[in-house]
């Protein structure tokens, strides 16, 4: 027992210089047994064989797979790293090697922004440089958390990453964007996350590449960079993460192929094959007790120092525990068998290697080795949680470097004429696509500098992109000459103000001569779909800024830049999870609307939900006809009919309301003097909005102008725009304009109902023309300048025709009764149409993307996008329900939750939650206690508006609930 403790003490003791060992597991006493009995059970062949880890490619030929599996059974050797290639196959292959080999193999992989470094369908994480943007060192760790999960799934064990290299020279050929930067704590910080986030998921981590790459010019694949810097300067910088990440438990160093004069004596020796950089530098004065890598020993730096396994000699003799990479393990394997015959190597220094080697499988559980399982490999290399994580390091990443005027967020919207210019020679569309959900955004080319310059005259604020590929960081970054000429021509541009946007590497700013006449930059660091659609976020403000630039690019620039930007509460767009709901879950919407298809409900739909301000879920289905060949998109139009008067009237009531210009206690009579002698005079604001006004439904004005053919009358329609005739009913046809006094009128002799609660648009009719008469304007453009220009809720609005393609427009109906034609692009509503198209309880025309802009502004009380539209309590008064104790459910304008068993919502809102519905088959509803918003938008009423399937099944509601239902915990 005695010699048991005092061997076990001594193992340990020696792994303990500087602390913990980083390969020692919390059950030593288990793992150092595992140790003794397998090292004691290998012969000496086998333990110089543990030593080497070789490189294969998964998609390489059978007769190279096979010959990397004869050098595993023939001389049992350690470990396998893999490059290129695909999952599955590294998976088949690597399970193949394992089965051959006596001891578990160490798998090891360059992952360094995760498997996608090496194979393809796998995921593609952040660069290093991107990381290193980042202030919240939390979301670095998750980053390589989540790696690590990647790398353990597919049975890799060890990860050759972080690279802590500190990237000091901007014309570094190899490191650049996989360096976290140029200052050396925020690489160490970056380092020792990534590193922590690996490690907690059972992945090794290894710091490379030391003593440091990152002050280097030349490529060590082909060439040997030479270091000709001091001590004093490679101990406070180059080395210092490396001190960092060993103090916090570094599992693993890749010691790189550089010449280090300072460090090592001997002229043009490779710090990988130095024994006084690796025994007398790592081991001795920096502590460091866990595995050494050497670099790759088939670059360029090391191989000419060497041939026939005298490199791998060389380096095992410095003070390298595995080999990685050897050119030929034979010849190698037979010169440490030599060597280790005659005495250049004791049994002690081989010993102290293999035990490493041996302490690190059981660390990674090969003690209980598994083989992969294939089965959803694929579906586990590619989540959902991938993207989330990817997103929010994203956001974290984006950094403003300059915002004069504070120009981001873009505000005053309705005063903006937008463009965009691409630069670069990468894609662009998801950059774009974000932009119009914000504003209307024109893409702007020309073929000369002249052409495009007056183009550009025409607008008052220009974004330039510069997208460069995203493909590896390798890839080129810099603008092109004349790029950089037509940047400086445009920025010259004094009508209209600048933003650049930049999706690269940081250095790409450094060829830029002045900053001077460009008003904003944005570094996006990457051109990936998510920081396109982010960084489209960021300069509208839906999302803030935090991020800090990691390297100097010049003087205007230097490293640690960024202006933090807090969000203006614009609409932003995200997965389900990242606001607390289910993916999965909200899949059960898109079964119930191919239900409402597949029943012939309506031809197509929009439906959209948002949570906490985010957009989770957007989808179009189904076509704007059943014969159509085109399909719904998500910039279709539709006619929201009755959700006018929560969209466009209201707003404008509300907006009267605070300026003292109508009270909810105002009667009828107050507003319209021809109502002084009716029954309706006494009829006040606050009863009609919430119907309990005693008021018809609504009043077919139409069936008075029909003939005896129930066609439209000769005497009051013509088909063309005449004298008097200037009302667009639609298409080819006009309605004379005195019949708009006939309509309020007919309103004046209406008898009031006996009960109470009726739901009625005849309100809305005295409501327009009163807020019409009042600022002596049309309400489609009060509405349009007070709300809709301001919003950026460019899709919304009446009379689309005035603006869209027809195309672009959702039918609602084949006329077969009024109109004798297909609406489309006109208002369904026949009093709205009698009204050229504007009428306060109908006319307005949008897409579900502008009705959340308008709901969120409602649940944000009156605020967004940096505008205060309402004060928070004019946003209560309205959201009300003044009647409740009278079986009253309705608010101020706003529907509310029934009081009862049925009514307009699912049941599962809350009290405080509103909205409205529309006759063509159209629903919205807010809820501020669960911050969520829902649309639905379809055309039930084409062909006919007597489908009323819509309505009995109960769909929209039933949607409602499974967006509830999706809500976690």
């Amino acid at each position: 027992m005695r010699s048991f403790l005092t061997s076990f003490l001594s193992l340990v003791s020696m792994f303990m210089v500087s602390g913990q060992n980083p390969l020692v597991t919390t059950d030593s006493l288990a793992q150092k047994q595992w140790v003794d009995l397998k090292y004691k059970g290998m012969t000496l062949e086998q333990k110089i064989g543990q030593l080497f880890m070789v490189s294969i490619e998964s998609r390489q030929s059978k007769a190279a797979t096979d010959g990397v599996k004869d050098l595993i059974a023939r001389h049992q050797i350690g470990g396998v790293i893999f490059s290129r290639g695909g999952p599955v196959r590294q998976a088949q292959l690597c399970n193949e090697y394992q089965s051959v080999s006596k001891l578990p193999l160490l798998i090891a992989m360059d992952a360094e922004w995760g498997l996608s470094m090496r194979l393809d369908s796998t995921y593609a994480f952040p660069w290093n440089m991107t990381l290193g943007a980042i202030s919240d060192n939390s979301v670095v760790e998750k980053v390589g958390k989540q790696i690590g999960k990647h790398a353990n799934r597919l049975g890799v064990h060890i990860n050759f990453a972080p690279d802590i290299d500190i990237n000091t020279n901007p014309k570094n050929p190899i490191i650049g964007n996989r360096s976290f930067g140029e200052n050396r704590e925020n690489v160490a910080e970056k380092g020792i996350a990534f590193m922590k986030g690996m490690e907690s998921v059972g992945v090794l981590s290894s710091g490379k590449h030391f003593p440091g790459h990152g002050d280097t010019a030349v490529d060590s694949h082909h060439a040997l960079p030479f270091l000709n810097f001091s001590k004093e300067r490679l101990d406070s910088l180059e080395l210092y993460p490396f001190r960092q990440l060993i103090k916090n438990g570094l599992s693993s160093v890749m010691v790189a192929h550089l010449e280090v004069p300072a460090l090592e004596l001997k002229k043009g020796l490779p710090s990988s094959l130095s024994e006084q950089i690796i025994s007398g530098v790592l081991k001795d004065k920096m502590g460091f007790e866990g595995l050494v890598f050497t670099d790759a020993l088939n670059m360029k730096g090391a191989t000419e120092y060497g041939t026939n396994g005298e490199v791998e000699l060389a380096a095992f003799i410095a003070g390298n525990d595995i080999l990685l990479m050897p050119e030929n393990v034979a010849q190698a394997k037979e010169k440490l068998l030599k060597a280790y015959k005659t005495g250049r190597i004791t049994e002690k220094r081989l010993a102290t290697s293999v035990k490493k080697i041996l302490m690190a499988k059981y660390k990674v559980g090969l003690q209980n080795y598994k083989p992969i399982k294939i089965e959803n490999l694929y579906e586990d290399l590619n989540s959902l949680e991938d993207d989330l994580i990817y997103e929010e390091a994203i956001e974290e990443a984006i950094t403003v470097l300059k915002n004069n005027f504070d120009i981001l967020g873009i505000k005053n919207l309705q005063n903006k004429k937008i463009a965009y210019v691409k630069f670069g020679d990468a894609p662009n569309d998801d950059f774009v696509q974000t932009l119009k959900k914000y504003a209307s955004v024109t893409q702007v080319n020309g073929s000369d500098i002249g052409t495009l310059k007056k183009k550009l005259s025409d607008y008052n604020l220009i974004i330039i992109g510069h997208h460069k590929s995203n493909d590896s960081p390798w890839k080129s970054y810099n603008f092109s000459n004349k790029e950089l000429s037509w940047l400086q021509e445009i920025s010259n541009l004094r009508s209209s103000n600048l933003v650049l946007c930049v999706f690269a590497k940081p250095y790409a700013l450094s060829k830029i001569s002045t900053f001077q006449n460009i008003d904003a930059v944005v570094m996006s660091y990457q051109n990936s779909a998510i920081a396109q659609k982010k960084t489209a976020e960021l300069l509208f403000g839906a999302v803030g800024s935090s991020g800090t630039i990691p390297v100097s690019t010049n003087s205007e620039f230097p490293i640690g830049t960024g202006i933090r930007l807090k969000s203006m509460k614009r609409l932003g767009y995200t997965h389900p999870e990242r606001v607390g709901m289910s993916s999965k879950k909200l899949a059960e919407v898109d079964r119930l609307v191919q239900d409402g298809l597949d029943s012939l409900m309506f031809p197509g739909a929009q439906v959209l939900v948002s949570r906490k301000g985010k957009v989770v879920y957007s989808k179009s289905f189904g076509k704007p006809t059943y014969d159509s060949k085109d399909s719904i998109s998500n910039e279709s139009i539709y006619d929201l009919a009755s959700l006018t008067k929560i969209l466009a009237t209201l707003p404008m009531v509300m907006k009267m309301e605070e300026e003292g210009k109508i009270a909810l206690n105002d009667t009828f009579e107050q507003l319209e003097p021809r109502y002084t002698d009716t029954e309706i005079k006494n009829v006040t604001v606050l009863k009609a909005l919430s119907h309990y006004g005693r008021l018809p439904a609504w009043i077919p004005f139409y069936i008075n102008t029909l003939d005896e053919n129930k066609k439209p009358s000769k005497l009051l329609y013509r088909t063309e725009p005449t004298v008097g005739f200037t009302n667009k009913v639609s298409d080819n046809l006009y309605i004379i304009d005195s019949y708009k006094d006939s309509i309020y009128d007919r309103i004046g002799r209406q008898d009031l109902k006996s009960n109470r609660y009726r739901y009625s648009d005849v309100p809305y009719y005295v409501m327009k023309k009163y807020i019409e008469d009042t600022y002596s304007e049309r309400l489609d453009v009060l509405s349009d300048n007070f709300l809709y220009a301001r919003l950026g809720a460019n899709y919304t609005g009446f009379n689309p025709l005035d603006r869209f393609a027809k195309n672009q427009i959702v039918p609602s109906e084949e006329d077969t009764y009024y109109r004798y034609q297909t609406v489309q692009g006109y208002v369904h509503d026949m009093g709205a149409a009698m009204q050229g198209g504007v009428g306060g309880h109908a006319g307005l025309f949008s897409n579900a993307n502008d009705i959340a802009k308008i709901m969120q502004m409602y649940l944000q009380q009156g605020y967004y996008g940096g505008t205060q539209f309402f004060n928070f309590r004019t946003v209560e008064k309205f959201n009300k329900c003044y009647f409740c104790d009278k079986n009253v459910r309705r608010g101020v304008g706003f529907d509310k939750p029934q009081l009862q068993n049925s009514g307009p919502t699912c049941g599962c809102v809350s009290r405080k939650s509103f909205g409205h519905s529309g006759f063509t088959g159209t629903y919205t509803w807010a809820d501020p206690e669960e911050e969520i918003v829902y649309v639905f938008l379809s055309n039930r009423t084409y062909p006919s508006a007597s489908n009323r399937l819509l309505v009995k099944s109960g769909l929209r509601t039933r949607i409602q609930q499974a967006i509830y239902d999706s809500i976690l915990n």
